[in-house]
């Protein structure tokens, strides 16, 4: 009999509290703003009450999808080192210094044909600058696409972080090479010209991507900065053409018979091998004043056949007109300054 009361007490009290736990468990539904901490073996705290900041909530939710966003994007750092590894590297070294080699073998060929045949010489001339930009734009592309072939949003973000880059470490070489691309363009003077800028005056024999580079009277080469060239005035003696004019100057004393010494000097810068006889032969005087002396400077304009030949026949005309004037008597040795 006792067990049997025993045992319904202790049935009595097991209910009782479970009653209570349920109780207490479903009481955080009453207040939503009630931070209940459950514990096991039926234990339950019920802390206060507090606010919960669902603004640092969705702030850690937009960073977690933009850094998703830019790993899918840019690639993780695996990614990157996949893309561009040592052997990349070194096939990447191997292709440029095989370009180099065919693109300087290219242009020495053309050069070569240029100065073999005269009437292709300018037009040859002209087209090897942008013969040499168009073969390295092609060697870029091809070891961006054959070597490392990357994913299209890593191409796109190398390249604009190289732009970038580039443009803040080399603004004067970017300027200069936006001159070069201009002077292609533009055309002001091309390959094979005789120009005159600043103080240069020769031959341009090559118009770079930085530089114009000038071979002058005296065999000297100079390299002038595109940009200092489109801010700059240039003469152009020949502006494409094969042949230019030349002036040879000479000083004859002050009485000299000017119809006779016109003639000699148009007759003797005919027999000049280096002469280009259809255009015209012109001799004009000039009044100076040098010592304290009187003189008139007689002026020969003619034209050469080939602008290579400028100075030998520059030269030419001077000897033969001095010859013939001392040998026909319209000057003396000592009327010569």
């Amino acid at each position: 009999m006792i067990k049997y009361i025993l045992s319904i007490l202790f049935f009595l009290t097991a209910s009782l509290s479970m009653a209570v736990e349920s109780d207490t468990l479903s009481a955080p539904d009453v207040q939503d703003d009630t931070l209940v901490v459950a514990f096991p073996d039926t234990l339950t705290v019920v802390i206060g009450k507090t606010e919960i900041d669902t603004a640092a909530i969705t702030a850690i939710e937009d960073f977690e999808k933009e850094r998703e966003q830019l790993r899918q994007e840019i690639g993780t750092p695996g990614e990157v080192i996949n893309v561009i590894s040592f052997s990349k590297i070194f096939w990447t070294l191997v292709i440029i210094v095989l370009s180099y080699l065919i693109i300087r073998f290219v242009v020495k060929i053309l050069e070569t044909i240029a100065e073999r045949s005269s009437k292709l010489r300018i037009g040859l001339k002209s087209i090897i600058p942008v013969v040499r930009i168009l073969l390295w734009i092609f060697v870029v592309f091809i070891i961006i696409k054959g070597i490392y072939n990357p994913p299209k949003e890593t191409y796109l973000a190398m390249w604009a972080s190289a732009a970038i880059a580039i443009g803040l470490a080399a603004q004067d070489l970017l300027k200069n090479v936006f001159g070069g691309i201009m002077l292609l363009f533009d055309r002001p003077f091309q390959v094979g010209d005789k120009i005159e800028t600043g103080k240069y005056y020769g031959e341009v024999i090559e118009i770079g991507l930085r530089a114009t580079r000038i071979v002058t009277p005296d065999d000297s080469v100079v390299s002038v900065p595109n940009m200092e060239l489109m801010n700059s005035s240039v003469s152009n003696a020949n502006s494409g053409e094969l042949n230019c004019q030349v002036v040879a100057e000479i000083y004859l004393p002050i009485d000299v018979d000017t119809q006779k010494a016109r003639k000699i000097a148009i007759e003797t810068a005919q027999v000049s091998r280096f002469i280009y006889l259809e255009k015209p032969i012109v001799v004009v005087f000039f009044n100076e004043v040098k010592e304290r002396r009187s003189y008139l400077k007689m002026r020969i304009k003619a034209y050469v056949m080939d602008i290579r030949y400028e100075f030998q026949f520059k030269s030419d005309m001077t000897e033969i007109v001095i010859r013939e004037l001392l040998q026909q008597g319209v000057i003396r040795k000592g009327d010569l300054f």
